[in-house]
């Protein structure tokens, strides 16, 4: 089969390639409750080791982003792929405790950057403005797929296997993702953007740093992600929570959850779509003030009858991911094409950043308020509270582009 750059079958194939590699990123989550219990962790505990692998995952973010605009998008996904694939089996093998698990996970995260940001610089590449924020959708709309492909598998495999063996399964995925991207990528030329004559690579940083439309895109989505990867990290141990407070089994927690993030595959879409439609900011604007209201209010609502609840966690999770490929897509229209891969670097550090540190306030949170009422609605909250500038910061990138057009 012939997978034309930029053609619907090429793209197809590319995110169905992120369906599969993105099993990754959410399976320490998915057997989060029983490691907790496991290797006696606290919240505080269990959150760090989520955050590790966010930290990994930043630092590889910035490595590839530089590697990405030096030697091609093409050439660093295949490359760096191997590691993204080969890691997971580390964890599941080694893993027997706090350290050892934060340590591995940290390693899992530094070896998966490889797998996301050369993606979307091969998509600003060869999709079509016109076409491109779905496109960034679409892929977006990969992971998230790739997310409830991990909680179904686990859970299912879980009602054979211990904690560890529904991880080894979840490892195989990686390792297909691999295979089949470096097969649909074979006619997909390797572009290196040429820089202005002489200047060097490390001059891309400061350009972008002053790069006003650029950085208030990328505060915008760092504030995003504490909220999204906060979410991401606890959900799963909330409904387990909350089956237990209503008397139902915990097991069917990662399937709730994984239902959750089938709404984020509509999300990344819908949202996708309308930025291309109706607009980048006013897009990004309408959907984070709709997550960051139910922040503030989902922690509180935990006693609801299950099905209510569940409703409320694909409402929640559908418009947390339903303005992040439209960052990306406003990002990459920001920005020269010859220093992208470092704007995408630095959106990493900053975005992935908030994402390492709002798992583990999450999980302080939870250990200063055991066993209380409030403990779950507190919790949420610090991430409403961390997300609140996102909306600042896309309202003055709305102002600015208004302002740019002439009257």
């Amino acid at each position: 089969m012939s997978f034309i750059p930029g053609s619907t079958a090429w793209l197809a194939a590319l995110c169905l390639s992120r369906v599969l590699g993105a099993t990754w990123f959410v399976a320490y989550s998915a057997v989060l409750p029983l490691t907790q219990v496991a290797w006696g962790l606290s919240g505080k505990e269990a959150g760090l080791i989520q955050s590790a692998f966010h930290l990994g995952y930043l630092i590889s973010l910035f490595i590839v982003g530089f590697l990405a605009d030096h030697f091609g998008a093409r050439r660093t996904y295949v490359l760096t792929g191997i590691a993204a694939w080969a890691s997971p089996f580390l964890f599941v093998f080694f893993a027997d405790g706090f350290w050892s698990a934060y340590w591995l996970h940290l390693l899992t995260g530094l070896c998966s950057g490889g797998t996301y940001t050369p993606v979307l610089a091969l998509i600003n590449d060869h999709v079509a403005r016109e076409r491109r924020g779905r496109a960034m959708g679409f892929l977006i709309a990969g992971s998230s797929a790739g997310y409830a492909v991990c909680l179904a598998m686990a859970g299912l495999a879980l009602n054979f296997a211990d904690w560890r063996g529904a991880l080894a399964i979840v490892a195989a995925m990686p390792v297909l993702a691999w295979i089949f991207g470096v097969y649909c990528l074979k006619e997909t030329p390797n572009i290196v953007h040429a820089r202005p004559a002489g200047e060097p690579l490390l001059a891309a940083l400061p350009a972008v740093w002053n790069n006003r439309r650029g950085m208030l895109s990328i505060w915008g989505y760092s504030f995003h992600n504490w909220e999204l990867l906060g979410l991401w990290a606890w959900l799963p141990a909330f409904l387990t929570a909350a089956l237990l407070l209503n008397g139902s089994s915990p097991e069917n927690a990662l399937l709730f959850t994984a239902l959750t993030y089938i709404a984020n595959i509509a999300g990344s879409i819908v949202g996708g779509t309308m930025a291309d439609r109706w607009g980048r900011t006013q897009t990004i604007l309408l959907w984070s003030c709709v997550s960051l209201a139910l922040s503030f209010a989902i922690g509180w609502l935990i006693a609801l009858p299950i099905a209510l609840l569940v409703a409320l966690a694909c409402l929640y999770n559908f418009a947390g991911i339903a303005d992040s490929s439209t960052h990306s897509t406003v990002l990459a229209e920001s920005v020269p094409p010859h220093y992208l891969g470092v704007a995408y670097a630095v959106r990493s550090v900053i975005g992935f950043g908030m994402g390492v540190v709002s798992p583990v306030v999450f999980g302080v949170a939870l250990d200063l308020f055991p066993n209380e009422p409030h403990t779950w609605g507190v919790a949420w909250m610090t991430l409403g509270l961390g997300g609140l500038l996102g909306p600042l910061m896309t309202w003055k990138l709305h102002r600015q582009a208004a302002s740019a057009r002439p009257s």
